[in-house]
């Protein structure tokens, strides 16, 4: 057993062929079409659902946990977190943002719901004046905050932590106040997405249970 729990990727594929039974139960009691597309919106939606678990599990741990924890920690330490743990923690927090805005888009138009989420169900209103129906002004918010999110991670912060921590051979010759300078804007947009990350999430479950 400590063998098994010791490598993530056997308990990654444990995982899945457990979550596999669990609909295979749920389709032994009829009404599932594999081939629908309501099944299909359900798929789109887990890996929606994962991946954002992934991207704000990550946000948060940056700012709850490491930043918090950075100036507690010994100097000649501190080098290791920066060259090992938080690019690691970057690869998977980048492309957790692209899978959780891909699929999101995906989901809302198999779910024919893409336009009015993102013009805030003004397009349902002829006078372009009032807003429509509330679960798609709350989901279009929640959307637009998770876009806004996504553009912040690929297009600044993660460009300011290849600075930061010479992630890239092209930033090699920053000189030291170029990389403390190219941190400080990571971690303010990264606050940004932390501040933005819970009316997300609250637009997002408004949505869906206060219709």
């Amino acid at each position: 057993m400590a063998a098994f729990l010791g490598n993530l990727r056997n308990v990654v594929i444990a995982g899945l062929v457990l979550a596999i039974l669990v609909i295979a139960v749920r389709f032994s009691y009829g009404g599932l079409d594999f081939a629908g597309e309501a099944f299909w919106a359900y798929i789109i939606r887990v890996l929606h659902v994962i991946s954002g678990v992934m991207w704000i599990g990550l946000l948060w741990y940056f700012n709850f946990v490491a930043t918090p924890t950075m100036p507690s920690i010994p100097a000649e330490l501190r080098p290791a977190l920066g060259k090992y743990i938080t690019p690691a923690a970057l690869f998977w927090f980048r492309w957790g943002a692209m899978s959780t805005l891909v699929f999101g888009i995906l989901l809302a138009g198999i779910n024919r719901y893409i336009v009015q989420a993102y013009t805030l169900d003004i397009v349902n209103d002829p006078t372009g004046k009032a807003f429509g129906t509330p679960s798609y002004l709350l989901i279009g918010i929640g959307m637009w905050f998770a876009t806004i999110m996504w553009f912040n991670v690929w297009f600044v912060i993660w460009p300011n932590q290849q600075k930061a921590l010479s992630l890239n051979p092209a930033y090699a010759n920053l000189d030291a106040a170029a990389r403390t300078a190219a941190g400080g804007t990571a971690g303010r947009f990264s606050r940004i997405n932390t501040l933005l990350s819970i009316p997300m999430l609250f637009c997002m479950v408004a949505a869906s249970h206060m219709p």
